[in-house]
């Protein structure tokens, strides 16, 4: 479909929640294809609607190329493991830096698909990881939040250097 401009880190939206999905219509598939397109283009295994402006609840994750497409709308952690393991992380918004995660290692996810049907998965390794940073980003956590202050200040002089 068509690939949109990425919001840039810091702006204010990437830290405000998102609003849920109310109506499923081809204009929501319409915004799904373009935030895949995005996310191939950026490149980046998951994207969020705040990400591109868009302050809805869906998110789309491809972990590998031609690989299986998760979209997610209204998605949910209705549970977590208390088992926590680190992940490197980064986002499209802040591109070419990353750093490790604490995060649980398994979550279960309810979220409804592009008709509005509801599903849940038990996700755990990388899906898992992305499904938790997706969320995150839909409920204005944007990962650099989930750094001590100290690890924050490190990866912004990498990114700095970078530009």
């Amino acid at each position: 479909m068509t690939v949109r401009p990425i919001i840039p880190y810091p702006d204010p939206r990437l830290s405000m929640l998102a609003e849920p999905v109310i109506t499923f219509d081809d204009s929501l598939a319409v915004l799904a294809a373009d935030l895949l397109d995005t996310m191939l283009a950026a490149p980046g295994i998951g994207i969020a609607g705040p990400h591109i402006g868009v302050m809805q609840r869906l998110a789309v994750i491809q972990m590998t190329p031609g690989g299986q497409v998760w979209t997610c709308v209204n998605p949910q952690i209705v549970s977590s493991s208390s088992v926590l393991v680190r992940h490197a992380e980064g986002s499209i918004s802040l591109p070419g830096v990353s750093e490790e995660i604490e995060r649980p290692d398994r979550v279960t996810v309810r979220y409804q698909d592009l008709s509005g049907n509801e599903h849940q998965i038990d996700a755990a390794g990388l899906l898992g990881v992305c499904l938790q940073h997706e969320i995150d980003q839909l409920d204005g956590i944007f990962w650099l939040k989930r750094l001590s202050r100290l690890k924050r200040d490190r990866v912004l002089k990498r990114f700095l250097k970078l530009t």
